[in-house]
């Protein structure tokens, strides 16, 4: 998974899209289906934690505000 850790959400949701376009499409072979799924899943797992992880700054970076009466 070396590879993610360079990934931005913008890649990796462009990634699972041709992937879901290729299934949907019926254009992958059903030797690497298997792979094509497993790498999704990984695409999935990784856009949830960057999604996740944005809200918890995007929240603190809230509360930070609202601690100091949104002055800086």
């Amino acid at each position: 998974m070396a590879k993610e850790e360079k990934l931005t959400y913008a890649q990796a949701i462009s990634e699972l899209e041709g992937i879901v376009s290729e299934i949907e499409a019926e254009n992958v072979d059903i030797d690497i289906l298997a792979a094509k799924v497993k790498r999704a899943a990984q695409l999935i797992r990784f856009c949830r934690a960057r999604l996740k992880g944005t809200e918890e700054e995007v929240n603190n970076v809230l509360s930070e505000l609202e601690r100091d009466g949104g002055k800086e």
